[in-house]
């Protein structure tokens, strides 16, 4: 069954619960993608004017809710159907997660550890600068406030490489959030020099032998080391698991260490956005 949101539910929604809401995206129900109807969740299009059209995967817990809700973004190696997976192991925690594409194409020697979700009408990322980045996620944090049986105040960001790298991004643009959790992230923003700035609960997830297996100098584990020492130095909240011999896509190969880390996820979460 698919369940239809338009600009006023989310407006609306948004404004009762008291967040500010300058010019919501457009949230509509729609078919799933080729390919990926026996995947058992609910697809939305997220419409952002001026960036293009974002498709989503929703996982949905048991029960009405309301629940906590994640947001999962996907990295250079592009959107797939491991995330949708990935979402749907976080609802079967409790956990309302939306598993969205966030710019289209895909590209790294990462690609290879993914089984892609096309997703045409957004543009590509581009090297270095990426603006429309911090645009997705801020639309994307406007949906899933407004996503029936989510609760606007209990939201975390969750992203893997590239994907990790622009809720830091976000942050540094003064975007809030309850919980984030980074996985082999890219530190491409320098974020270490801005670690006063960071008052949100963090959950950081590295391999060891990251940049292998699909990771880049930004990526190297080195940067994750870098930047723990700059917000202990500050006292921010913050847990990390490093895995040794790990790379940049264990999680998506290794299914010993995958199942270690999305219980250290959930344990995380659970923790971070509990009442």
């Amino acid at each position: 069954m698919k369940l239809w949101l338009g600009t006023i539910l989310v407006a609306g929604t948004l404004a009762s619960a008291g967040w500010q809401s300058q010019n919501p995206p457009i949230v509509s129900s729609t078919d799933a993608p080729a390919g990926t109807e026996k995947l058992g969740v609910d697809w939305i299009t997220v419409r952002v004017p001026d960036l293009g059209v974002m498709l989503a995967a929703v996982a949905r817990p048991s029960g009405a809710g309301p629940f906590p809700s994640v947001i999962l973004l996907h990295g250079t190696h592009g959107f797939a159907r491991e995330y949708v997976r990935w979402a749907q192991e976080l609802a079967r925690a409790g956990l309302l997660t939306l598993a969205p594409c966030w710019f289209s194409g895909r590209g790294g020697t990462g690609m290879d550890a993914v089984t892609p979700i096309a997703c045409p009408d957004l543009p590509p990322l581009r090297r270095g600068e990426f603006p429309e980045g911090i645009r997705a996620v801020k639309a994307l944090v406007q949906a899933t406030r407004a996503l029936p049986g989510s609760r606007p105040d209990r939201l975390a960001l969750a992203g893997h490489s590239r994907g990790a790298g622009v809720i830091l991004e976000y942050l540094m643009a003064k975007g809030t959030a309850q919980a984030v959790v980074l996985h082999s992230t890219g530190f491409g923003a320098r974020p270490e020099t801005h670690a006063a700035d960071f008052n949100v609960p963090m959950l950081m997830l590295h391999g060891t032998a990251d940049p292998a297996e699909g990771g880049s100098a930004l990526t190297a584990f080195e940067n994750a080391r870098n930047f723990e020492a700059a917000l202990r130095r500050e006292h921010k909240p913050l847990e990390v698991s490093y895995y040794e011999g790990g790379g940049h896509n264990s999680f998506f190969t290794n299914a010993t260490q995958r199942d270690a880390e999305t219980k250290k996820m959930v344990a995380f979460l659970r923790s971070a956005l509990s009442p």
